[in-house]
Parts: C-alpha cells; sequence; structure tokens
C-alpha cells in the first residue's frame, strides 16, 4: 500500500514539473505585417462601354421580342 502511495506521489511530483517547464517557454514574436494589398483596376474605365453595349443588348432583346409577337 506504502509503495502505491509513494509511486501516486511521486508521478504527481513529475507532472507538476513538467507543466512548470512547458510554461516557462518563450512565447514566439508575432510575424511581421504583411504588405498592403496591390491596387486594383479602375472601375469608371470600362464603365461608359459597358453602359453602350448594355443599352444595345437590351435594344436588340427588345426589337426582337416585338418581332416576334407581330
Amino acid at each position: 500500500m506504502n509503495t502505491k502511495l509513494n509511486r501516486f506521489i511521486l508521478a504527481c511530483v513529475l507532472t507538476m514539473l513538467v507543466s512548470n517547464i512547458s510554461l516557462a517557454q518563450g512565447v514566439n514574436p508575432p510575424p511581421p505585417p504583411t504588405p498592403p494589398p496591390p491596387p486594383g483596376l479602375l472601375v469608371d474605365g470600362g464603365l461608359i462601354a459597358l453602359f453602350v453595349v448594355a443599352l444595345i443588348y437590351g435594344v436588340h432583346k427588345s426589337l426582337k421580342l416585338s418581332k416576334k409577337l407581330s
């Protein structure tokens, strides 16, 4: 009975010592900040062309639909 108690106490002490050693490890410094993202594409560059293409496509579809209904 005494041997089991001694082993248990020894296991507890070793566990406490190992946990204290593992908590004493240094913390890594944070990584350096990431560089800013590259500039994106300009939205205004093709906005007028997109509007014109959408207008032509809409007129084409409406004319096609009106011919189909006639």
